[in-house]
Formats: structure tokens, C-alpha cells, sequence
């Protein structure tokens, strides 16, 4: 059973950077793709990135391209979302997910089976 873990986050001004942790455990690692999601109350949870198992395929909503990264280290189970240029529009609760059984990169919540517990990330004007 995999477990994953969240940190970083939390309050920045419009157009600082911020970078989120996903480590996970209890798995092999490099058999999982990872995305990662965000949510705002009274809305679905939406994509945001996503990385293949091996890290050489990575995969980006339009409204985070060219700001955002998403990068992974096997060796340390972890994935890094790195945002940079940050918008008060991405404020939301962002949570990582994994999943070993899915055969290209994952853009829908529904397709990935473990998750974090979410971090808060809020982006003032």
C-alpha cells in the first residue's frame, strides 16, 4: 500500500514561487505515475501535472505551462512541483497522486488511486 506524503506550500505574494514535496512509501516508486491536482471549495478537482514513472514524460495543464515543473528523484521516492510566477488564480488545495496500473499519463482525479492529505497554497494580490 503506497503511502504518500505532502509539504511545502502556504501564502506567497502574486508572482513568487513556492515548491511542493510529494514522498511517498511503502511501494516501488518508480512503478507509479504522479500527478499532481488542485481544488477550490465549490469546484472539481483539476488537473495540474503530471510526470511518468520513469521521469522522462511530463504532461501540463494550459494554465500552469511555462510557470510550473514537475520533476521526480526515484532514488528519494519523491516528486517536486516547482511554481513559479504565481497567480492569485492558482490559490487552492493542491494534493499529489499516484498511481501504478495506468498506461499513459493520468489527467483525470479518477484515475489515480492514492493520494496526499493536500497542502494549502494561497497566492495574495
Amino acid at each position: 500500500q503506497l503511502q504518500v506524503e505532502q509539504s511545502g506550500g502556504g501564502l506567497v505574494q502574486a508572482g513568487g514561487s513556492l515548491r511542493l514535496y510529494c514522498a511517498t512509501s511503502g511501494g516501488t516508486f518508480s512503478s507509479y505515475h504522479v500527478g499532481w491536482f488542485r481544488q477550490v471549495p465549490g469546484k472539481q478537482r483539476e488537473f495540474v501535472a503530471a510526470v511518468s514513472k520513469s521521469g522522462s514524460t511530463t504532461y501540463y495543464s494550459d494554465s500552469v505551462k511555462g510557470r510550473f515543473t514537475i520533476s521526480r528523484d526515484n532514488a528519494k521516492n519523491t516528486v517536486y512541483l516547482q511554481m513559479n510566477s504565481l497567480k492569485p488564480e492558482d490559490t487552492a488545495v493542491y494534493y499529489c497522486a499516484a498511481d501504478w496500473t495506468l498506461l499513459r499519463l493520468g489527467v483525470s482525479p479518477g484515475e489515480y488511486q492514492y493520494w496526499g492529505q493536500g497542502t494549502q497554497v494561497t497566492v495574495s494580490s
